[in-house]
């Protein structure tokens, strides 16, 4: 992300006034250095977007090759007199000399692990089983092998193309390609793919076994290494190369798409403090709402020792049905005395919860089971369901605004992320209505749903915020958010944030195909134009912030609320109310 708002007051006594403020500087447009600062300012870590980490990908990368081109062109060149360079012909031949039939065999089974159709294989095995074998497809996972290894061998590249270096003056066992000794190409990708692997077996693997898979993985690529230098193919200097190399893209991968963890930073409260001073929820009777189309009796368990873990005894655990997705059973939770009440589920079981715990003051803990989870993602939650309560149970008590809408044929409701009409409503509505595609792509159905409904027609609608006179808009959407960023890092609503008081505003409306390109390069740029009060409007996107508006369609509309669709109609009024939801949060990490 390149912008941001200013800061937004957000006091309940100050007069309000239409917000659409260019995006300028702020958080959005800092780079990681300047985020402390922006936390200091007693603002949220704000997401990063597709935009953010293309961005931070191309820098570093082409900071990466040049790195690697000039120490090959060092070692091609100046350095090539020096030692240990003036050794390396000694130690390819020392190698020859330790060639025996089985090192020889062994050698080559350990090459054939780095050479480009087993690399390429091991990366689709890999990316397929994140995305299909999991309950949750792991997305962001699959995607960071996937740049690692495309990063490596597009630098691998450019080095071949820049360094000319010949091969070790011995016998080679394999066939070679004309392109340089430098770098190693096979121990590169080793490096990428294998190396990547561990990473994600350290983080995502649990008990002493991920350690051991994880040294076992990272041990690949040195044999890979070892091999290629007895088999002759490259000097000791190409094999370090390779190496670097290889690490270097899984750092740049790592740091632009997985160094979050989840998208945001959890926010600090600044519109409703909590009373008296946060601390962790005491343990005392608790109650566990949960949907059990999405949690199956292990992740249960699971959910129970991590409660017993912190005090939270003889936990109820209370399902959610079909007639009722949460609201019921959360309010005859409180009624019943529950001190916590941790909600199992996606967006809709969270609205229907939230429903019932606006006002009070019973904290929430968010474990996300669901497709979307937007909330969660949102507030810096890690998506696993039992690590998010665990980080939950260890932060401590914020406030988060809540949505309220109404409108004709739609009675007054809470809404926790997003809610809308038009073009996002007919997504939902698609995508909810293919339920096995659901189940097996995860939040990627989404994307099919929208781009079968785009050719959505454009409205007329007439908005009101915050009181002021009317504007005229016509529209394929319109979206109300309370966060800004969905699935997959996209950031729709650069300015949002959870906790500031105010809800956001987004109107789609691009026309033609140059249209929605730049709707496009707008969206994943994290947002860069904004209407200006009493503007002609026109633009594809335009952003707002506000604390009460009024809309009104010229023809109905499908609409939505946290992903589930509502009752069609022509009229919406939406308003926020700052600090109505009390949610455990992990502690920010400074």
């Amino acid at each position: 992300m390149s912008t941001a708002v200013p800061e937004r007051p957000a006091e309940p006594g100050r007069p309000a006034e239409l917000t659409a403020e260019p995006l300028g500087a702020g958080p959005l447009g800092a780079g990681p250095d300047e985020a402390p600062a922006a936390a200091g300012r007693g603002r949220p870590a704000m997401p990063r977007g597709i935009g953010w980490s293309v961005r931070w990908i191309a820098a570093l990368t082409v900071c990466q090759a040049t790195l690697m081109v000039g120490l090959g062109l060092l070692i091609t060149g100046p350095a090539r007199h020096l030692w240990p360079l003036t050794a390396e012909d000694g130690v390819n031949e020392a190698f020859v000399r330790m060639r025996t039939g089985t090192l020889t065999t062994l050698s080559s089974v350990a090459s054939q692990a780095g050479n480009t159709g087993t690399v390429i294989g091991v990366t689709l095995a890999s990316c397929l089983g994140l995305i299909l074998i999991p309950r949750l497809p792991m997305w962001r996972q699959a995607v960071f092998l996937a740049v690692a290894v495309s990063l490596q061998s597009l630098v691998f590249l450019v080095i071949t193309f820049a360094v000319d270096r010949h091969r070790p003056e011995v016998h080679r066992l394999d066939g070679s390609l004309p392109t340089s000794s430098y770098t190693s190409g096979h121990t590169g990708a080793a490096t990428a793919i294998y190396g990547g692997l561990a990473l994600l077996a350290l983080s995502r693997l649990r008990g002493p076994w991920r350690t051991v898979v994880a040294c076992l993985l990272c041990v690949l690529p040195l044999l890979v290494g070892l091999a290629r230098l007895y088999r002759g193919m490259h000097h000791p200097t190409d094999v370090m190369g390779g190496l670097v190399n290889g690490t270097l893209s899984l750092l740049i991968a790592r740091r632009a798409l997985l160094a979050d963890g989840a998208v945001a930073a959890p926010p600090e409260s600044t519109s409703a403090p909590t009373a008296g001073p946060s601390r962790p929820a005491a343990p005392g009777r608790t109650a566990v709402i949960f949907n059990p189309t999405v949690t199956d009796e292990a992740g249960r368990d699971a959910l129970r020792r991590v409660l017993e873990h912190h005090g939270h005894t003889a936990p109820v655990f209370v399902e959610t049905t079909a007639d009722d997705p949460g609201g019921g059973q959360t309010a005859g939770a409180v009624r019943d005395g529950a001190t916590l009440v941790v909600v199992c589920g996606g967006d809709g079981t969270l609205r229907a919860a939230a429903e019932s715990l606006a006002g009070t003051d019973v904290p929430l803990a968010l474990v996300p089971c669901g497709t979307g989870n937007l909330l969660a993602r949102n507030l810096g939650l890690p998506l696993a369901p039992a690590d998010a309560l665990d980080a939950a149970l260890r932060g401590t008590p914020h406030r988060v605004d809540l949505g309220r809408i109404e409108g004709d044929g739609l009675p007054p409701a809470h809404f926790a992320a997003m809610a809308g009409a038009g073009l996002d409503a007919a997504t939902m509505r698609r995508a909810n209505a293919a339920d096995r595609a659901k189940a097996v792509l995860g939040w990627p159905t989404y994307v099919l749903a929208v781009l079968r409904e785009l050719r959505t027609p454009r409205t007329g609608v007439s908005v009101r915020l915050d009181g002021a006179p009317a504007l005229r808009r016509t529209a394929r959407m319109v979206l109300v958010g309370n966060i800004g960023t969905v699935q997959g890092g996209v950031t729709l609503l650069p300015a949002a944030r959870a906790d500031d008081g105010r809800l956001d505003l987004l109107i789609l409306d691009p026309r033609g195909l140059g249209g929605w390109l730049s709707a496009l390069w707008t969206l994943l740029r994290g947002g860069t134009t904004a209407a200006r009060e009493g503007g002609e409007g026109g633009a594809p996107v335009e952003f707002f912030t506000f604390r009460r508006a009024e809309f009104t369609f010229d023809g109905e509309l499908p609409r939505e609320l946290d992903g589930d669709p509502v009752t069609a109609g022509r009229h919406l009024t939406a308003e926020v109310r700052p600090g109505a939801l009390t949610v455990l949060l992990p502690a920010r990490e400074r």
